[in-house]
């Protein structure tokens, strides 16, 4: 299988969401897109499978190789990525943070603060709205650092709230710790789903949060070129994931996902406006 065409299918059967928002891409931009999402699929994927951080660390390790040209041969996702970097001179420094930052991900320490939560998200979802921009425009920096930081912390408060009830399950806390510390939640209380109206507060407190960097993301994004928005699509569905979430009863329980159709409706719709 071509490359390309293995990184297309690996960010339909992992990433659905911006898989969709590609498909909106131009023809000469798009497998590009599928090559930088594939590969942070790859890495999002690594704490599932693996038994122990330190394989994990190993894995990350291996990708951080490819990048640098060290390894890679074999692996279609390594070698499509490794080409667009090439053809677009992206940052690979950029692609390296985003694997560190994701070392994160392979252990249960909880996220100290809001400052560390947005660095976090600046390493990953931010840097891949700013990557997937830096496609779209020709390698060129467009002036998107603004929008994509802002999109980032966004999409990542609403996805940290969103696994919330399962990342429990396994004593994992991408929240600021700092401020669930702030309402009185205990970590423990946490893992065990014990509601409070401190655990409540502070999941309204981090939906405002996400809207607020929302807001701030489509005022910059009014000031860019609509050629950007199939980097952007993604944040469409930030607004219905926490309008969701607002109608949970208790923060932890397993809400319903948006159907696919209304995923897709949503994204279409959001194509036809810009800012997204």
């Amino acid at each position: 299988m071509d490359a390309y065409a293995a990184a297309q299918e690996t960010v339909r059967d992992r990433d659905r969401d911006r898989f969709l928002a590609d498909l909106f891409a131009p023809a000469q931009s798009r497998k590009h897109l599928f090559a930088l999402h594939a590969f942070n699929a790859e890495i999002v994927r690594i704490p599932n499978v693996v038994s122990d951080p330190t394989l994990g660390e190993i894995r990350q390790e291996w990708w951080r190789e490819a990048l640098q040209g060290r390894g890679g041969a074999g692996n279609p996702v390594a070698e499509a990525v490794v080409e667009t970097i090439s053809a677009y001179s992206l940052p690979v420094t950029a692609f390296l943070a985003l694997i560190d930052a994701r070392t994160f991900d392979l252990y249960n320490d909880p996220m100290p603060t809001v400052r560390d939560f947005e660095g976090y998200a600046g390493e990953t979802t931010s840097s891949l709205f700013q990557l997937a921009a830096l496609i779209l425009n020709g390698g060129a920096d467009p002036g998107s650092a603004d929008a994509a930081g802002h999109a980032g912390v966004a999409m990542a408060l609403a996805t940290a709230l969103w696994r919330m009830p399962s990342d429990s399950g396994r004593q994992r806390v991408f929240l600021p710790r700092d401020r669930l510390a702030a309402h009185g939640v205990d970590l423990e209380d946490l893992f065990a789903w014990k509601p409070s109206p401190g655990l409540k507060a502070a999941f309204a407190e981090f939906r405002g949060m996400a809207r607020g960097h929302l807001i701030q993301a489509r005022a910059a994004l009014a000031k860019l070129p609509p050629t950007l928005a199939p980097a952007f699509l993604p944040l469409a569905l930030v607004e219905s994931d926490l309008a969701t979430l607002d109608r949970m009863e208790h923060p932890l329980e397993q809400h319903p996902q948006l159907p696919q159709w209304r995923r897709q409706w949503t994204l279409w719709r959001a194509s036809k406006r810009w800012p997204v």
